[in-house]
């Protein structure tokens, strides 16, 4: 037996998105974002609406950051989703997060965040609300890799569970990629 919820903007895992931009006066501003993904190769397709603070910022520069919160930084994560840029001017500083302007594009990288996609903006529909990105670059921190590449033991992302509003810890490997599949061929 199936239960149907209906068309609800239900995926899982779903990311949670922290999406940051600079103002016209070099104010960082960050918000939490959980409709988006990868749409193509160096591409990134995000759902956010047009009253934002940060949407306004990066239609105004072109360019924005996608990083993905961990564990350590669920309350501020969510902070950043809850508090408005629009009348809330030092919520980077609320959040406790400290920032480095990108050496490639005009927006913050977050020093808490420890995972950050650099993009450059593609195009906005106001009508569908989704914001495409080109990623130019992808940063880690180097406290998250294991032999050069990223090891989510060490990262522990956080995803959003549409359905019951919690944040939920990613990590545990239960297989391997290409790979599992082989015994079935």
């Amino acid at each position: 037996m199936r239960k149907s919820f209906g068309a609800k903007p239900m995926i899982y895992p779903m990311p949670v998105l922290i999406i940051g931009t600079f103002d016209n006066d070099g104010t960082p501003d960050a918000m939490n974002a959980a409709w988006g993904g990868i749409s193509e190769e160096k591409e990134i397709s995000i759902c956010i609406s047009e009253d934002h603070k940060t949407t306004k910022n990066l239609l105004e520069t072109g360019c924005f950051t996608v990083s993905i919160p961990t564990v350590e930084n669920t309350v501020a994560a969510d902070y950043v989703g809850i508090a408005s840029g629009n009348d809330t001017k030092d919520k980077i500083k609320k959040a406790g997060w400290t920032y480095e302007k990108s050496e490639l594009i005009n927006a913050p990288v977050f020093n808490e965040l420890p995972f950050t996609l650099e993009c450059k903006l593609i195009s906005y529909d106001k009508d569908s609300c989704r914001l495409v990105g080109e990623i130019l670059n992808v940063t880690a921190d180097e406290k998250i890799l294991t032999d050069g590449k990223i090891d989510l033991q060490k990262f522990k992302p956080i995803t959003y569970d549409p359905a019951n509003h919690d944040y939920v810890a990613l990590g545990e490997k239960v297989g391997k990629a290409f790979s599992d599949g082989l015994r079935l061929k």
